[in-house]
């Protein structure tokens, strides 16, 4: 996908991520999110899936470990979700892990958990 699509993209993902917080406010489960914001794309026709296994491959070998994505949107966003009071190096580690694991250029990560969404949406790149 090219960087101008791709961009339009995370916009729509953004947006996705307000609306899901103006409607479901801070305070809820993460799997709540997940659910509202997966309905979300599909209303928007946005293609979306959801706890995306991504395998581990080691020196060209895949080894019987996976790690699970929350969401991945059109098969190139990675979307780390968390309703937390507040992010922590190991949070952004996780997504920094995924996008390099799963060879992606996009991710965000998402914190429901915060009073003004503005706040709780942080973007990752890898190689972009």
């Amino acid at each position: 996908m090219e960087r101008e699509a791709l961009n339009l993209l995370a916009s729509e993902v953004v947006d996705a991520a307000f609306v899901v917080h103006k409607h479901m406010g801070p305070g809820l489960l993460e799997s709540i999110y997940e659910h509202c914001l997966m309905k979300e794309f599909e209303i928007r026709r946005v293609p979306a899936m959801r706890q995306v296994p991504i395998p581990l491959i080691y020196r060209g070998i895949e080894l019987s470990k996976n790690y699970v994505v929350d969401i991945l949107v059109a098969e190139e966003i990675i979307l780390e979700l968390k309703a937390v009071e507040a992010i922590l190096p190991v949070h952004e580690a996780q997504i920094i892990s995924h996008l390099k694991l799963a060879n992606k250029r996009l991710g965000f990560l998402l914190n429901f958990n915060v009073p003004v969404m503005k706040v709780g949406i942080k973007r990752f790149v890898n190689n972009f």
